[in-house]
């Protein structure tokens, strides 16, 4: 569900847990997609049957595709109405956690973590976590930077 808020309440918004985003599954035509947006295509991602001698058992999203999702998945999440421009302001700290396979789905929690004002807006310091269903482990651990211009 869309946390909604207004531009004037993001001062009080630090501390807001914007609860899960909707379960995705990660399929090898976004995997092949993404390896061909990206020139990466090394067999633990794009060659299904080469994959399942790897490491792990099959193939597996890159990293960044899966960190790429934290897009999605935070539109989904929350909106800040009163705005002309929402930017995504950049990175923290990314840990990729645990492998996430082609047929796995996911999910993400954000916890908005900080806000502050600069110039214009507001920047969020957004706290997320990438799980993956039935794993002990999430696949990505993120703080996001977003800024919001009046």
């Amino acid at each position: 569900m869309t946390t909604t808020a207004a531009y004037a309440d993001a001062p009080s918004l630090a501390g807001t847990d914007l609860g899960w985003s909707e379960w995705l599954e990660v399929t090898q035509d976004r995997v092949n997609t993404f390896a061909d947006a990206t020139d990466d295509h090394q067999w633990i991602h794009v060659d299904p049957e080469r994959a399942k001698e790897g490491p792990f058992g099959g193939p597996i999203a890159h990293g960044f595709l899966s960190l790429s999702l934290t897009v999605k998945f935070w539109s989904e999440l929350f909106d800040l109405e009163g705005v002309t421009t929402k930017v995504n302001y950049g990175l923290d700290k990314v840990r990729f956690v645990s492998p996430v396979k082609v047929g796995d789905r996911v999910r993400m929690n954000a916890v908005i973590a900080e806000v502050t004002e600069v110039p214009g807006g507001y920047q969020f310091a957004v706290d997320q976590t990438i799980e993956i269903e039935g794993g002990s482990k999430p696949g990505v651990v993120a703080r996001g930077l977003y800024r919001f211009y009046a």
